[in-house]
């Protein structure tokens, strides 16, 4: 089934006869659009595709399957007449997407009723394809290599935004499109900041670095975290260390088809609570990646959506102690038939650089 056939399923759950969509993500999932401006109208039986001249030829060519529409007196009213003309009573909108602004401005142009809907599109999206999950594949061997990388950069002396720089532009000339999120780099006592986005500060001779980042390959996210030493670290680091290695590894061991994002956040919290650190673990244990590096489904406290083969989540306890340093360490994880890929495929053992 196409996904633009999975998603007029829902809509026949929900008793829409049109949706209109805006966010750029569930665009190129669904239309495989790329550019900036564009809009999509399904009806049950039709595809709609409207954008500007800017992009036309460029919707022509991505958006196969779409009757695709040039604007010329603005999209609203371009939607209201297709609206109008395809005799839409019950509309439904992506509630998460649109302003305040925007939803009076759709009732004042708009005949059908407007029906909120609440992650729909992004439903389908939680299950991978193959295509999908090879593109995932990639991204994460982008960001594989550029960690490899960055261990022959990173010394003492250094600032934590130079080492950002080198990741990010590294990731860019393996075939990334982008970043997926700012790079965060976290020496010494800012590693125990859970997301301390890299700074001025200058990489000392025995500290904790915390590397999270992640890039954009044909149009799906990376996202990963190791935390090494710069020389020698002290010993209430390596143990914090070891706990967090043990309580990542212990979430994939346990991670498979049939559990919950809230049954394996509790193995990592459960674990690291035992090991006496339980309130220094100040976060999810993870998310669902893809289109967007957080999405659906959750690897947290309240997630009790059980996972299918093609869902892609992260795994990424970690112990933060203020003052002292703290400890991350992230893969992101395909379930499958029979437990879970590991895409990630350098090493979490403790480096010391």
């Amino acid at each position: 089934m196409s996904r633009v056939a999975k998603v007029r399923e829902l809509m026949k759950e929900q008793e829409l006869d049109g949706f209109i969509l805006y966010s750029p993500y569930n665009l190129r999932y669904l239309a495989n659009f790329t550019g900036t401006t564009g809009f999509i109208l399904l009806t049950l039986e039709k595809a709609f595709f409207v954008t500007d001249a800017r992009y036309t030829q460029q919707a022509q060519k991505q958006a196969q399957g779409f009757e695709v529409i040039e604007h010329k007196t603005g999209w609203v009213q371009m939607m209201a007449d297709i609206i109008q003309k395809e005799n839409i009573q019950s509309l439904g909108y992506e509630a998460s997407h649109l302003t305040v602004e925007m939803l009076d401005i759709f009732e004042d142009y708009f005949s059908a009723d407007m029906i909120p809907t609440y992650g729909l599109v992004e439903h389908v999206r939680e299950i991978k394809d193959d295509k999908e999950l090879d593109t995932i594949r990639k991204a994460c061997s982008i960001s594989d290599a550029a960690f490899l990388h960055i261990l022959n950069v990173i010394k003492p002396g250094m600032r934590e935004i130079d080492v950002a720089t080198e990741l990010d532009f590294y990731m860019r000339k393996q075939g990334a499109t982008g970043v997926s999120f700012d790079t965060i780099v976290a020496s010494g006592v800012r590693s125990s900041m859970p997301h301390g986005v890299a700074s001025d500060k200058l990489i000392e001779q025995g500290d904790f670095v915390t590397l999270d980042f992640g890039c954009y390959y044909e149009g799906y996210a990376s996202d990963m975290t190791r935390t090494i030493a710069v020389g020698e670290p002290s010993d209430i680091l390596k143990e914090i260390y070891d706990i967090t290695l043990q309580a990542q590894l212990k979430v994939i061991e346990a991670a498979g088809p049939g559990k919950t994002g809230k049954e394996l956040d509790l193995i990592a919290r459960d674990y690291i609570a035992s090991r006496g650190y339980g309130d220094k673990f100040v976060h999810s244990t993870g998310h669902g990646l893809g289109l967007e590096v957080h999405e659906a489904p959750n690897v947290n406290r309240l997630a009790d959506q059980k996972f299918v083969p093609g869902n892609v989540i992260t795994d990424e306890p970690g112990i933060y102690l203020p003052g002292i340093g703290g400890v991350r360490i992230e893969d992101d994880l395909i379930i499958t038939e029979t437990g879970c890929e590991v895409i990630q495929k350098v090493t979490k053992e403790l480096i010391i650089l």
